[in-house]
């Protein structure tokens, strides 16, 4: 007897608010020549260990997550995934400051200024 079983889907490893995906397309239209998309990935840096870094990209890496957005191909550095994992991407405006914010049930602590975190 053959058995055979069915994958479901595998979840995004992060998830993009409609806000966070409207940036994307904003900055896709302002691309530099020969940008494929745009990479999310964690640097080490800051009082924390790791920081966000959002970045246009030129190649498709194979090891990194492709998320297909209305306004672009986003992508998640490989090797940043397993701290991403269930966090969400939003993008905030308001009268001082503009800029994405992330919701990571990973982050264990972050740096008093908020640019670092660690997991």
């Amino acid at each position: 007897m053959t058995t055979t079983t069915t994958r479901r889907p595998r979840p995004a490893a992060l998830t993009l608010t409609p806000s966070a995906e409207a940036r994307i397309a904003e900055l896709m239209g302002k691309a530099p020549e020969g940008a494929v998309g745009v990479k999310l990935s964690t640097p080490r840096r800051g009082c924390s260990g790791l920081a966000y870094s959002v970045d246009y990209v030129t190649e498709a890496d194979p090891m990194d997550e492709r998320i297909e957005t209305p306004g672009g191909t986003f992508f998640v550095d490989g090797g940043s995934v397993l701290y991403l994992i269930g966090s969400t991407m939003n993008w905030v405006e308001d009268d001082f400051t503009a800029g994405f914010v992330f919701e990571n049930p990973n982050a264990k602590g972050s740096c008093g200024c908020g640019e670092s975190f660690m997991v």
